[in-house]
């Protein structure tokens, strides 16, 4: 049973695309893996905010990867996770704002967005996406479910993973975010 589990995880790994606003082929995993590492190297040596976003366990990537992509990748990212922040937004605004109200204050122009959405339909992260769109951020989506979902239709880069099951979507979301600052980090060595 374990080695299905794996096999199928490798199997949405090795069918994961990532595509490019305007452009109609897809990319493999490696093609799509390097352009990503270009995307955010060109956002580190801009010195742009980098915000990553998202619900439950994408929440919890999101997070994650803000530390990482700070730490390890030495880039200027900014968490939207504070409690009294998400709080005060949920209740002021509504918890479908509660990205893109501090999005409307804190983004500028050139920021970055990462959108993580296994569904691809959450309207916060929409929301998100487009108080980035109206700043001039660019926004790389990471989803899942339907191919066709909002969210990947919204995005500049759009990584999708085939699967409609969460643990699946969210490992490979994990996996290629995580690859994407070792190798910045390796690339570049740590600096604090």
């Amino acid at each position: 049973m374990q080695d299905n589990y794996i096999k199928e995880l490798l199997s949405c790994l090795e069918k994961t695309r990532i595509s490019i606003r305007g452009m109609e082929r897809e990319l493999c995993l490696e093609e799509g893996v390097g352009t990503l590492l270009e995307q955010f190297t060109n956002h580190k040596r801009k010195g742009s905010q980098c915000f990553f976003v998202g619900n439950g366990g994408s929440a919890a990537i999101a997070s994650h990867m803000t530390a990482d992509y700070m730490k390890n990748g030495g880039m200027n990212t900014y968490s939207l996770y504070d409690s009294a922040v998400t709080t005060c937004m949920g209740n002021d605004y509504g918890y479908e704002l509660v990205f893109s109200r501090p999005l409307e204050f804190l983004g500028r122009e050139g920021d970055l967005l990462v959108a993580i959405s296994s569904s691809g339909n959450s309207r916060n992260i929409l929301n998100a996406m487009y108080a980035a769109e109206h700043k001039k951020m660019e926004v790389i989506t990471f989803t899942g479910f339907e191919p066709d979902n909002m969210v990947r239709r919204a995005g500049d880069v759009n990584v999708y993973v085939p699967s409609g099951k969460y643990g699946m979507v969210e490992s490979i979301h994990n996996l290629i975010l995580q690859q994407v600052v070792d190798l910045i980090m390796e690339r570049d060595g740590v600096s604090l």
